[in-house]
């Protein structure tokens, strides 16, 4: 095969997987309800059976949006996949990492900046901002 083919091929593969993907709220939900809900509550305001015993109390997940009504996508991106650890777990957040890992998928944030992520958190995020007000 020629180089040019070669880069074609390699340019095309790296666009596929850096598409931003569809976000699925029902999978988010379930999602939170077996790895969240725990600490931050069924209803995500932070109160959740082991919120006790955490050093930091969970935040309340309904009031992450500024002002405006942005919600935070990076800031949560990086909270949930590790990459902005948080000490009242002992391990990077989620304390469930393996599972948010592979299925290497992107995603944008509302100024549209790309996001490399996964899709769980994908699904995750998409869910987190519906609960934004309530």
């Amino acid at each position: 095969m020629s180089r040019q083919l070669l880069r074609i091929a390699a340019i095309g593969t790296l666009m596929a997987t850096t598409q931003a993907a569809a976000q699925d709220v029902g999978e988010g939900a379930e999602l939170y309800r077996h790895f969240c809900a725990t600490c931050h509550g069924i209803d995500a305001a932070g109160q959740g059976p082991m919120a006790g015993v955490l050093l930091i109390p969970p935040p309340d997940l309904t009031k992450l949006a500024n002002e405006d009504g942005v919600f935070p996508t990076a800031r949560v991106v990086a909270r949930i996949d590790g990459r902005d650890p948080l000490v009242s777990h002992g391990s990077p957040m989620p304390v469930y990492g393996p599972y948010f890992d592979g299925q290497d998928t992107s995603m944008k944030t509302p100024e549209g900046q790309p996001i490399l992520t996964s899709q769980p958190i994908v699904d995750l995020v998409a869910y987190l901002e519906t609960l934004q007000g309530q």
